[in-house]
């Protein structure tokens, strides 16, 4: 059975949450099982997710470099 699959903006309120818990004294282990994920799964999303704030996404980020090349083969 597949799990539930989160969207991005999902994915990075849940990190903060995890990072509120850790600033009122909770554990990692016991903020992400508060969230409903597995130390794995928050390692994971931290890795993949770290720097990005709400409106952003991992996909967003190569239509930035590719709109950016275009700018810059354009001006030249």
């Amino acid at each position: 059975m597949a799990g539930k699959r989160e969207k991005p903006e999902e994915i990075v309120s849940k990190l903060r949450q995890v990072e509120v818990l850790q600033g009122q004294g909770a554990t990692i282990a016991e903020a992400v099982r508060q969230i409903g994920v597995t130390q794995q799964t928050f390692y994971r999303w931290r890795k993949l997710y770290a720097g990005w704030g709400g409106h952003s996404s991992p996909g967003s980020r190569s239509l930035r470099r590719r709109t950016n090349g275009f700018d810059e083969r354009c001006l030249t």
